[in-house]
């Protein structure tokens, strides 16, 4: 991914642009992610946070990791999309879910996290 990238909900009330590049894109297989997302992982990317540009307003989750750190899940109040995560571990960044960009084929995943916690019906490539 490169240049300016846009994404938004499924209704449209958020949307985002952020620039530069993502530092990291991945596969999370956790529990908290399948939850999150009704599905076996979430697929994200990170993005400095003084990159982003949000608009609308956006609900929030807090709950604990495993890590002890403090997650904060985003998501639309109107069609309930997740949108992205906070990390207080990275208080930087923020963690964007893959499947908002405008344009989802422009990511790239670079690794599979808490493999471990993966469905027997959820196949994630196994090179990454």
């Amino acid at each position: 991914m490169s240049g300016n990238r846009t994404g938004r909900c499924a209704c449209g009330a958020i949307g985002y642009e952020f620039s530069g590049e993502p530092g990291f894109s991945f596969h999370c297989q956790c529990r908290d992610c399948q939850r999150a997302t009704g599905g076996g992982h979430a697929s994200a990317f990170m993005v400095a946070l003084d990159q982003l540009e949000l608009r609308g307003e956006v609900k929030y989750f807090e709950r604990p990791a495993k890590s002890g750190n403090t997650i904060r899940q985003s998501f639309c109040a109107i069609c309930g999309s997740p949108i992205l995560n906070r990390n207080s571990g990275f208080p930087d960044a923020v963690f964007i879910h893959a499947a908002t960009l405008d344009d989802p084929a422009s990511f790239k995943p670079q690794k599979v996290v808490y493999r471990e916690y993966s469905q027997p019906w959820d196949f994630v490539d196994p090179e990454k």
